[in-house]
C-alpha cells in the first residue's frame, strides 16, 4: 500500500509539472512564432525603407540638376545683360522735370515738314 501511495503522490506531482511544461512550451511556441512573425515584418520595413531611401536620393539628385541648370541659365542672361547695363549707365538722365525728346524720332520729322510747308 506504501507502493502505491508513493506512485499516486508522484503522478500527482508530476502532472502539475508537467502542465508547467506544456504552459511553457506552448509559451515559447507563441514567443517564437511572433518573433519569426515580427523578425519577417521588420525585414520588411527595412526593405520598404531602402528603397524610400533610394527613391529620395534619385529625387535629390534631380532636384541638384534642375537648380544647377537653372542657375546655369541665369548666368547666362546676367552676361548678356551685363554690356546692355553698362552702356545705358553711361548715358546721363535728362534733368529732373524736362521730358527727354530724341532728336531724330518721328515727332521731330513731323515738326520740320509743319515747318516746311
Amino acid at each position: 500500500m506504501a507502493t502505491q501511495l508513493s506512485k499516486s503522490e508522484t503522478q500527482e506531482k508530476s502532472k502539475p509539472s508537467s502542465a508547467l511544461e506544456i504552459s511553457a512550451e506552448r509559451i515559447n511556441s507563441s514567443v517564437a512564432r511572433l518573433t519569426s512573425n515580427s523578425i519577417g515584418e521588420l525585414q520588411g520595413l527595412a526593405s520598404e525603407l531602402q528603397k524610400m531611401q533610394d527613391f529620395l536620393q534619385a529625387e535629390v539628385n534631380n532636384v541638384q540638376h534642375q537648380i544647377d541648370s537653372a542657375l546655369a541659365g541665369i548666368n547666362i542672361i546676367v552676361e548678356t545683360i551685363s554690356p546692355w547695363k553698362s552702356i545705358a549707365g553711361s548715358q546721363t538722365p535728362p534733368p529732373s522735370g524736362t521730358r527727354g525728346v530724341r532728336a531724330g524720332g518721328p515727332a521731330a520729322n513731323i515738326e520740320q515738314r509743319s515747318r516746311v510747308g
